[in-house]
């Protein structure tokens, strides 16, 4: 069988596959002519990352389909149910990249309390000049210490990010519509130790919550998480991290929200129009910006392409039985 991995794969995942006999491409081929490749060399399994978009036209495309495979947590970028109905059965890893991108959250999250987003900003161009103001522009942080994290979806990336802050001496609050988790297990120099959260309700998080973290599916509404009305809603002076979706949280509002000062910053690293995202957010000051990296370290993308293997020899081995 043969398996293309438009977005990449881990090295020694690749190597398994190779050493099971299967045949492994890695080249990234353009979304518009993806088609055509895999048709031409007759690909077996599809694997993508949130690069390759796998629509209807390409699935009906590709009669020859027979797995397709997403390197991450969401499905978003794949039309899951018209596989399905094709008999194409889609497989991810949701539990591979849950620590890398609860770090990204924690880092973006200490950069925006310390002001380190503007001062990396501004320094190139004014820390020779205005040293002693940008001093004084960045000098007023807070301590994360006894500051309330609120989390909304506290699935595994969610649960993940709890760990890291309690571990900070954060209190941790959460909404969430189907887990309901009355305590964080968590190691602590070696001694496991069990640490209370609480659910809360939408309006008690905005409310009360110093910082807020979103780890959300998209919407099958398309709305998002955070608009207009629930930014008007928020803690005076929050700050917002969104590494789960362009989208869940209303680009608008947001630049609003930071422009009228209810918002003390924010940090994105998804894109409502990724990989093209708008000027105005780019050019924000008190924006904290990445190029969605969340599950993007060694780590995480050793365990996804482990995960993606195991997956495939289970799916391969399941289709020989029948």
């Amino acid at each position: 069988m043969r398996i293309h991995a438009n977005d990449g794969i881990d090295t020694a995942a690749k190597s398994r596959l190779q050493e099971e006999g299967f045949t492994v491409t890695t080249d990234h081929v353009p979304q518009d002519q993806l088609r055509t490749y895999l048709n031409a060399e007759k690909v077996d399994v599809l694997l993508v990352r949130s690069a390759t978009k796998v629509r209807q036209d390409l699935i009906d495309a590709c009669p020859g389909l027979k797995l397709i495979g997403r390197g991450g947590v969401g499905l978003d970028n794949i039309d899951v149910a018209h596989a399905k109905a094709k008999g194409i059965p889609v497989i991810n890893t949701p539990a591979s990249s849950s620590i890398s991108v609860a770090e990204l959250v924690m880092a973006h999250l200490f950069g925006l309390m310390r002001n380190l987003h503007e001062g990396n900003r501004r320094m190139p161009t004014e820390g020779r000049t205005r040293f002693k103001e940008l001093k004084k522009a960045c000098e007023k942080g807070s301590e994360v210490r006894g500051r309330t994290l609120g989390i909304i979806g506290f699935g595994r990336i969610g649960q993940w990010t709890a760990r890291y802050a309690l571990g900070c001496g954060m209190r941790v609050i959460y909404v969430d519509n189907r887990t309901t988790v009355e305590a964080i297990e968590m190691e602590i120099g070696g001694l496991p130790v069990r640490v209370p959260v609480k659910m809360v309700t939408m309006d008690e998080l905005l409310a009360q919550a110093d910082a807020i973290s979103l780890h959300v599916p998209a919407q099958k509404d398309g709305q998002p998480v955070l608009g207009a009305d629930e930014l008007a809603r928020v803690k005076p002076g929050v700050v917002i991290v969104n590494t789960a979706r362009g989208g869940s949280v209303d680009e608008d509002a947001l630049l609003a929200a930071l422009k009228e000062g209810r918002l003390r910053a924010a940090a994105l690293d998804v894109f409502t129009n990724e990989p093209e995202p708008r000027e105005d957010l780019l050019t924000e000051p008190r924006l904290s910006l990445s190029p969605h990296i969340g599950a993007a370290t060694a780590e995480a993308q050793g365990r996804v392409g482990a995960e993606l293997a195991e997956l495939i020899l289970h799916w391969r081995d399941s289709v020989q039985v029948a």
